[in-house]
């Protein structure tokens, strides 16, 4: 059943760290939960793990009401906090039973739950040595194999891969997006390729508001405008390359870098044929004609970047 978070917000204060944020997450599906620092991401996790209460509104996980019933909830979500609570003094394995035991794993289960959460999350080998003797990586899969191990129809995930090396970070991933089959999964990530790579839809906090919701795809293209094209030609030193691209039909901006032109296309236009017809016609040998694919990064600085104040630009100008 997933989860549904109608009009939540958080108030500490005068200041608004969640401002009426509404969703709808099915099961079997992967959620990149995304916003720049303070933007009230782990605050809605905490939110939706009934952690914190929320100032208004309310939400419905697995179809239980944090309100009505926050037990109930608890019990349905696994839960990897950002900085990964452990007792690092414990063996493996002696952790684990520990925390299926707070979990209300029933006894008989709890040696096989243990079982296959080392097989799933790769700590086998590890399961006698203390916690505080691994990496933080196998910490991480530690963090992520107690959250799993009452078998939880949601997983909230706070930073899963931070301070990970690259390899664990892919083995990570590849870990969510199996576990993301058959379960809801909400994931915040400073990592955007990885959200990219991970996750079936991005939503997009900003100063503890929702501004965008949407696989990648789509989210491309409606923040991110028509066609781009990466343009670099050999022309005569007299000639103005950049003016006769800007008045060229489809273009609706020209940006120069380095000798290379950026072209932004108007609306649904595509000027590639045009850009070819122009150098062709003026002798102008056409070095290159690339595509530019926008990318998640290029639409979260888009939608949570800071206007620069009057001030900035005066100091940038002087």
């Amino acid at each position: 059943m997933g989860i549904t978070a109608s009009n939540l917000s958080k108030v500490y204060g005068t200041q608004k760290a969640v401002d009426d944020v509404s969703f709808d997450m099915s099961t079997g599906e992967v959620l990149g939960f995304l916003g720049p620092n303070g933007a009230g991401k782990t605050t809605t996790m905490r939110i939706l793990t009934c952690y914190l209460d929320p100032t208004a509104g309310t939400a419905t996980l697995d179809g239980y009401d944090i309100h009505e019933h926050p037990e109930e909830v608890r019990r349905r979500i696994g839960y990897l906090p950002e900085d990964t609570p452990l007792y690092t003094d414990m063996p493996v394995i002696d952790y684990l039973r520990h925390a299926a035991e707070l979990q209300s794993v029933p006894q008989a289960k709890i040696p096989s739950r243990i079982q296959k959460m080392m097989d799933v999350c790769g700590l086998g080998r590890e399961r006698h040595k203390r916690i505080g003797e691994l990496s933080k990586g196998f910490q991480q899969r530690i963090g992520l194999a107690q959250a799993l191990l009452h078998d939880p129809p949601v997983l909230i995930l706070d930073e899963p891969t931070t301070g990970l090396d690259p390899n664990q970070i892919a083995e990570i991933r590849e870990l969510i997006k199996e576990i993301g089959t058959e379960k809801t999964v909400m994931l915040s990530s400073h990592i955007l390729k990885e959200v990219e790579m991970t996750c079936d839809r991005i939503l997009i906090i900003d100063q503890g508001r929702v501004v965008a919701d949407g696989p990648t795809e789509k989210l491309r293209e409606q923040f991110m405008g028509g066609t781009r094209l990466r343009v670099s030609v050999d022309a005569p030193g007299d000639a103005d390359v950049g003016r006769a691209f800007q008045e060229m039909e489809g273009v609706a901006s020209v940006q120069r870098t380095n000798g290379t032109y950026e072209l932004a296309a108007d609306g649904d236009a595509e000027p590639a044929a045009n850009v070819f017809r122009l150098c062709a016609n003026r002798d102008w040998t056409l070095t290159e004609l690339t595509p530019i694919e926008s990318s998640l990064e290029d639409v979260f600085r888009k939608l949570t970047e800071a206007p620069a104040s009057p001030a900035d630009a005066t100091a940038e100008a002087a």
